[in-house]
């Protein structure tokens, strides 16, 4: 058995209508393409679901739709962070409530907490629920880092079972792996460093890439988990330029872009987030184009 929220797990997209509003309809097509495509678990209602426009309302359909999708086939760790500890309590006990199986929670961000302040918010939010948590350290949008003694302090809570690491600094990722139990879980947040989060010890990534790739996702990290890193080396270039275009614009703009050439989402941002430019959008066609993903090719 797959311990939960090890291996791929999808940072999903939100998709909505021309008005606005959320695409339901939109949503369990995704999801169902995430499970059949062979992904270890889903991640709705984070940054690549813009997760700051939604409502605390919205954030539990989509949670309670992704749920009733999955049908229990694969965990599903709900998106629920921010800057005030009593609004994130409240949600994730209502995320309990609708069926999530886990929650991830991102570091305050704005009010800039120490790493004492840090500490007690997570410590809070444990408290306040029987989920399990994993961390999310993202200091490049969130202005604080999640420091390597407060990782570990952490972890000696029961509940918070692991750390989504999106800070790009992999000597910080060893260092943690070093001072935290076995069974904590590293998780990779940065696409491009796959093959190097798995190779020091990670146990798994929470993917922007595989919305658009999910089974070569799956399949790149299923490869590091056997060891068989050449193999894992080779589908790592190949997806290289996908994972790449899908950041020279803010997430999640280009990967909604390429969603939408792909024929899986009709192509709708909410302000202050705003279409891609002409540039970026020629260089998301070309790599769809080159890696055969576009038209009903991105369906199987």
């Amino acid at each position: 058995m797959r311990t939960p929220f090890t291996g791929l797990g999808t940072a999903l997209v939100t998709p909505f209508r021309s008005d606005g509003s959320i695409d339901e309809s939109a949503v369990r097509r995704l999801v169902a393409r995430q499970v059949d495509a062979g992904v270890h678990f889903v991640s709705p209602c984070g940054t690549t679901g813009e997760a700051p426009t939604l409502s605390r309302a919205e954030k539990l359909r989509i949670a309670e739709l992704v749920v009733e999708e999955v049908a229990g086939r694969v965990p599903v760790l709900a998106g629920a962070g921010g800057y005030d500890t009593r609004e994130i309590i409240d949600l994730v006990q209502a995320l309990e409530r609708v069926g999530a199986t886990g929650i991830l929670s991102v570091t305050p961000y704005y009010n800039k907490p120490t790493q004492e302040g840090l500490y007690q918010h997570y410590r809070a939010i444990a408290g306040a629920t029987s989920l399990p948590i994993v961390l999310y350290n993202v200091p490049g949008r969130t202005g604080v880092n999640l420091e390597v003694a407060t990782v570990a302090r952490l972890a000696e809570l029961p509940n918070i079972v692991g750390v989504k690491e999106a800070s790009a600094n992999v000597v910080q990722m060893c260092d943690i792996i070093a001072a935290v139990p076995e069974d904590f879980l590293m998780l990779g947040g940065d696409d491009p460093l796959t093959v190097a989060v798995m190779a020091i010890g990670g146990r798994g990534m929470v993917s922007v890439a595989s919305n658009e790739a999910p089974a070569e996702m799956t399949q790149l990290v299923e490869m590091c988990e056997r060891g068989d890193y050449v193999a894992a080396r080779r589908l790592h270039a190949w997806l290289l330029p996908l994972i790449q275009v899908n950041f020279v614009e803010a997430n999640p703009i280009p990967v909604k872009a390429a969603m939408a050439a792909m024929g899986l989402l009709d192509e709708v941002y909410r302000l202050p987030l705003v279409g891609p430019g002409d540039r970026t959008r020629e260089r998301i066609a070309q790599v769809l184009q080159s890696l055969r993903l576009l038209g009903a090719a991105a369906r199987a």
